[in-house]
């Protein structure tokens, strides 16, 4: 449902309240839990700040299935930690949907895009392996290719080195199942995969688009296939001044009466593997501890960037982690620059598994976020915070009727 800038006559409204918190805010997105106000399929929602006058707030509601209608919007500006912005929501007319951040699906992959630029692409459909490769290779439930704003492509899919390699995706390597274990990583030992299942849904507006996607882990057991667990991705590209900002949230769960234990291993979870255009003559990497590239792999962090050449200049990504997934600050794995005989391919994965288990009990979600930008230009440590800020500890907002 997409939302609109304020509309006069409609009576009924509610007050929401943004409380900066500890951190200085710029341009950060807020979502405020709208449900007194009762949306429905014939309405959209206005909203307005309290400035001395009514100020028009373009925003966007969004309606998940169990979950209360959120008002998304973002608090434009500067705003210092500790300071308040009131705002006002009430229910409108339908307004006829805006089209700044956009779903398109192609009948193989939805690509969320913002103005019209692509931002990223799902690839739900099953993607062969090139010829001759093990058909094992073949693959769907991935982010690939993720674009720079500029258009630049940032990932690699299957390389010849790493056919196992997705753009960005989110296996898990060493696991146990009823005694025994699988590896659904290294798709090529044929233990076991990741197929995507379904679309459950997917937005667009003024604000977000988005994608919900369900996908199954498949065990190779000497009895036959068998689906262990089921995850569900939300997926959320949000409107940004800054580059292409986007949520990546996998809820993982166990899908018969066992637990699967996700063990101690050097690598699995969210990776990303980056495009064959960067080697260590060219790109770098930066943690929020201050690790560089030749010291990163196996430390913690909260954050980790990658800068690189490309043809407009340098492009980057930088990855967020939540304090609330789990073993966090996570430990990173990445390639140095000694990776695929001195190349130096980059690679990067945030392994919560790295350094000790992680039993999933049946019956039971295990949640794990990231926030992901696409820039141009160069990061800097100061920004990095500031986003991690906003993404970790956003401000607080209270609605009242």
């Amino acid at each position: 449902m997409i939302l609109c800038a304020f509309a006069a006559g409609v009576s009924g409204k509610v007050k929401i309240t943004v409380n900066a918190g500890s951190y200085d805010r710029e341009d950060c997105i807020v979502s405020a839990d709208v449900s007194a106000l009762n949306p429905d399929e014939k309405s959209d929602i206005a909203l307005f700040e309290t400035t001395g006058k009514k100020k028009p707030v373009v925003c966007q509601l969004i309606t998940e299935q169990g979950q209360p209608p959120r008002l998304y919007w973002l608090l434009d500006g500067k705003t210092k930690a500790g300071a308040v912005r009131t705002f006002y929501a009430e229910k409108v007319k339908k307004k006829v949907p805006a089209s700044i951040m956009t779903v398109e699906d192609n009948s193989n992959a939805l690509i969320l895009k913002q103005n019209g630029k692509n931002i990223l692409q799902y690839n739900y459909a099953v993607v062969e392996p090139p010829e001759g490769v093990d058909k094992v290779f073949r693959r769907s439930g991935f982010i690939h290719p993720a674009w720079s704003p500029a258009g630049n492509v940032l990932t690699n899919l299957s390389p010849k080195d790493h056919r196992h390699h997705f753009g960005i995706w989110n296996p898990w390597t060493k696991l146990e199942y009823d005694g025994a274990e699988y590896d659904l990583w290294n798709i090529g030992d044929k233990k076991g995969t990741v197929r995507a299942r379904n679309i459950e849904a997917t937005y667009s507006g003024d604000v977000v688009a988005g994608y919900i996607a369900s996908l199954d882990h498949c065990i190779f057991a000497p009895a036959g296939e068998k689906v262990i667990m089921n995850e569900l991705w939300k997926v959320k590209a949000l409107k940004s001044g800054d580059g292409f900002l986007w949520d990546f949230e996998s809820a993982l769960h166990p899908s018969t009466s066992l637990p699967v234990l996700l063990k101690e291993y050097r690598y699995a979870g969210f990776g990303y593997r980056a495009t064959p255009e960067w080697t260590k003559e060219n790109c770098e990497m930066f943690t929020s501890e201050g690790k560089t590239r030749q010291q990163i792999d196996g430390s913690t962090a909260r954050w980790i960037y990658i800068t690189g050449a490309t043809k407009t200049g340098r492009s980057g990504l930088l990855f967020l982690g939540h304090p609330s997934n789990y073993n966090f600050p996570e430990p990173l794995r990445i390639w140095d620059e000694n990776a695929n005989d001195g190349r130096g391919d980059a690679f990067i994965n945030f392994a919560p598994t790295k350094n000790k288990d992680w039993e999933l009990k049946a019956g039971e979600d295990y949640l794990l976020r990231y926030r992901v930008l696409a820039y141009e230009g160069e990061m800097t440590a100061e920004k990095a915070n500031r986003l991690w800020n906003d993404f970790a500890y956003p401000p607080t907002v209270v609605t009242k009727k």
